[in-house]
């Protein structure tokens, strides 16, 4: 759901800059209380992972892919407020490298693909938990319904934007009921790979999941021919924070897979607002745009001067994996070292 230049006027692309800026802002001091040691890197890995599942498209009607958002996994398993960051990371890596989603409609996409993806995602995955029973069944339960609803909740949000600032004259209804439509069927993949990603880790290091903290599933022994919750000294102990690092591998290895050799086979179909748009109407002005890094060697995610398309492809989205976890884990450190100072410097200094 990348919005190019084009699709919104300039007045409504910088008030959603603004917000988005806002939301950044507000994301940077929350996610100071959600980093810490071991979930800094984390958080990297988790943008890089978005940024591989999102070259992944699949088909979801005729003629149309979609392909993960993002906004529900990262919030789940790093937090609300390092969840916003973490798309937003993805975003800019996209635009400044790839020519993916306009850099006039930066804040649009923050808007849509970070801001309101979080809020609903985790609006709806902490209701259920908080209804559900206890269990790490229930969170991935939780994930799947919070990714489901995120989807089309960002194609209505965006669908509001161009009401109030499209460059074109096409009903919105129209626009509303394509638009959402068609991300009901992709926030049906969305769901699916929040929640195996989610039940993926909680099955390892429950720990590490940020939805998933407070939960308490107790050792169960068979006594008798009867499960019986074991005694809390029988409770497995924490993992070692070593097992961090072989977490962190794991996920980069996956990422890197992702992105260079599973890419070569996503769909190459529009995703659902290149196919409304080009239905509707909406991008009939997009092509007086040229995106800013359109010349990038990194461009429509390939590597220019490569024959071979898997190759080019696939290469393409290991830079792109690359750069988005150096950049991303370059940032949540900072985040978090800022937290670590904090205490020190609201000490008064000795006299």
């Amino acid at each position: 759901m990348h919005v190019p230049d084009g699709f919104i006027n300039a007045p409504v692309s910088v008030a959603a800059g603004v917000v988005a800026a806002g939301a950044v802002a507000v994301s940077l001091r929350g996610a100071r209380r959600e980093l810490d040691e071991r979930t800094a890197p984390l958080a990297g890995l988790v943008a890089a992972f978005i940024f591989a599942v999102q070259m992944l498209n699949f088909p979801v009607a005729a003629g149309t892919s979609g392909h993960l958002l993002g906004g529900a996994l990262a919030a789940i398993l790093v937090g609300p407020y390092t969840g916003v960051l973490c798309v937003s990371v993805v975003l800019l890596m996209q635009g400044i490298l790839f020519a993916d989603g306009g850099l006039t409609a930066l804040g649009v996409n923050i808007s849509v693909m970070g801001v309101v993806t979080v809020l609903i995602a985790y609006a709806v995955f902490r209701g259920l938990v908080t209804v559900l029973p206890r269990t790490r069944r229930s969170v991935t339960v939780a994930a799947f319904a919070g990714a489901l609803l995120s989807v089309p909740g960002a194609a209505a949000a965006f669908t509001l934007l161009y009401a109030v600032g499209g460059t074109t004259d096409v009903a919105i209804g129209k626009v509303f009921t394509a638009m959402v439509g068609v991300h009901v069927l992709i926030g049906i993949g969305e769901a699916l790979i929040t929640a195996a990603t989610v039940g993926a880790v909680i099955a390892v290091r429950p720990d590490l999941v940020h939805g998933a903290r407070g939960l308490i599933t107790p050792l169960q022994l068979r006594v008798g021919g009867e499960l019986v919750d074991a005694p809390a000294a029988a409770a497995p102990a924490p993992a070692a924070s070593g097992s961090t690092r072989k977490v962190w591998a794991v996920g980069l290895v996956t990422a890197l897979a992702l992105a260079g050799i599973v890419s070569s086979f996503a769909s190459t179909s529009p995703d659902g607002l290149e196919k409304v748009a080009a239905d509707k109407g909406i991008d009939a002005k997009a092509d007086e745009y040229e995106h800013a890094t359109a010349g990038s060697p990194l461009a429509d995610y390939e590597i220019k001067d490569i024959g071979n398309d898997a190759l080019s492809v696939g290469l393409a989205g290991v830079i792109g994996v690359g750069g988005t976890v150096a950049v991303g884990t370059g940032i949540f450190w900072a985040v978090r070292r800022r937290r670590a100072e904090e205490p020190a410097a609201a000490e008064p200094s000795a006299v």
